[in-house]
């Protein structure tokens, strides 16, 4: 068995846990499938590469709303597809032959999986091999759900991992799922010209945002997509390119192609964590402490087989501090979840941080709310925006900022201030009033939001006045 100072499984956010602080030591990377990881192959990048193309492609057919005439004449699909995936494609083999090059590094392209507590056992092309090493890293990722259902009607479906790469849109797409994947690609899909039906077991497409997110960007959703809302899929039949679905309540869905975007689970039922010690959540993921620990002694953790926020940026985080505590055991670091910011690349953006109205609700909170539509500001005008809007929760008294949710142009930028905002502590009037906002620009929508939180707050001091 060959001994190494330090394995990490997993050549995503785990490959950035390795710099070169560890080059005097001997270092192992597992990986079984992508360097890069999702996000690279198969996740944020591509997809936001092709979210941008289909935003190009309807602002070209709603140009008219801005006295343009224009015509979308179509969206080509295969060449969109290998200009994305020729350039995510380069950087997955030189981030690979980077490593394979390394003095350092060793690199296993198999499937690893524990033997004993720090001994893994990887199976390789041909054959497999035994190693140990002093500490490891597990960042072996998730996989798409796919329900049983689909798994066992033997039909051919597509996923996150593998839409993007096919060779045509369908005419009629079936999406299941309504949360941020299902979303994303299916304002992909419905760009480049696939009529799309989406399944979603919840009454609200993206249910996880804050209420009025959620119930705002599904009315929107209707005129663009059949929505079946509370429904569920329990039979795939027909054959491939002419799939029949069958939903709980009997209604039938014909499409060429399925598109599961259910949710993701974690790799952790892979890696036989029994054996290591490792000990998971009820939900799969791995459990870790502040320092990204595992309950097995040597063992680390992180991104999104272990996070509670599986999302590209906090994976990156926890691969900063892994790769600080394995060097710095007697001055170790944290990663704080608390104040997560996320956004969904649909046309309209969706980004959110912190608490949703309905959190508020079940923690007994009544929060001041503040809401500024783009209809109110300058730019908003020249965009002719009449749906999106910034929504800002607040504690009463203190004006300590809760929560931020926008819906509109360019929220995944615009909500940045709020986010520094929650993270250092700058109360909503501070933020409202201490900087200048440029006028006329998109951010004017964040002060005003936060303006009407702090007029609700005087609102609220005059009414708690006693009376002469």
């Amino acid at each position: 068995m060959r001994q190494h100072d330090l394995v990490v499984i997993g050549a995503g956010s785990g490959n950035s846990v390795i710099d070169d602080s560890f080059a005097g030591l001997d270092v192992a990377i597992v990986e079984e499938k992508w360097f890069g990881g999702t996000c690279l192959n198969a996740g944020c990048i591509p997809s936001k590469m092709f979210a941008y193309a289909a935003h190009v492609a309807r602002t070209v057919g709603e140009a008219g709303t801005y006295d343009v005439d224009a015509e979308l004449l179509g969206v080509r699909w295969r060449a969109m597809r290998d200009r994305v995936f020729a350039r995510l494609d380069d950087e997955r083999e030189e981030g690979r032959r980077g490593r394979r090059e390394s003095d350092f590094v060793t690199v296993y392209e198999g499937t690893a999986r524990f033997t004993g507590p720090r001994t893994l056992r990887v199976d390789l092309a041909d054959g497999a091999v035994d190693i140990g090493a002093r500490q490891i890293v597990i960042a072996a990722g998730g996989r798409p759900l796919v329900p049983p259902a689909v798994l066992h009607s033997s039909l051919p479906y597509e996923t996150s991992d593998t839409v993007m790469r096919i060779e045509a849109p369908p005419r009629r797409l079936a999406v299941i799922g309504g949360g941020y994947i299902a979303a994303e690609l299916a304002e992909v899909f419905a760009a480049a010209g696939s009529s799309v039906v989406i399944v979603e077991k919840e009454d609200r497409l993206l249910g996880p945002q804050d209420e009025t997110v959620a119930e705002r960007f599904t009315e929107l959703m209707r005129s663009r997509y059949d929505l079946r809302l509370g429904r569920e899929v329990t039979a795939v039949g027909g054959h491939p390119g002419a799939l029949r679905l069958t939903l709980d309540d009997a209604s039938v869905i014909e499409a060429e192609m399925l598109l599961v975007a259910a949710g993701r689970v974690p790799n952790s039922d892979r890696l036989n964590l029994d054996a290591a010690g490792v000990a998971t959540h009820d939900d799969g993921r791995i459990v870790v402490d502040a320092y990204q620990r595992t309950a097995a002694e040597g063992v680390f953790a992180l991104g999104d087989i272990c996070t509670p926020a599986p999302l590209k940026h906090v994976a990156n985080r926890e691969a900063q501090v892994v790769s600080h505590n394995l060097r710095h055991p007697d001055a170790l670091s944290t990663a704080d979840h608390e104040l997560v910011p996320a956004a969904v690349f649909t046309s309209p953006q969706i980004a959110s941080i912190g608490a949703t109205e309905q959190d508020c609700r079940d923690r007994g909170i009544d929060p001041l709310v503040g809401e500024a539509r783009y209809a109110d500001i300058a730019y908003g005008w020249a965009m002719e925006d009449t749906t999106g809007f910034c929504k800002v929760l607040a504690e009463r008294g203190t004006g300590r900022l809760l929560g931020a949710h926008l819906m509109g142009p360019q929220a995944a930028t615009l909500i940045q201030p709020l986010v520094l905002a929650m993270t250092l502590g700058i109360d909503a009037p501070t933020l409202a009033k201490s900087p200048y906002w440029i006028h006329p620009a998109p951010t004017e929508l964040v002060e005003k939001a936060l303006l009407d939180l702090d007029q609700g707050q005087e609102a609220s001091r005059r009414s708690a006045r006693p009376r002469t």
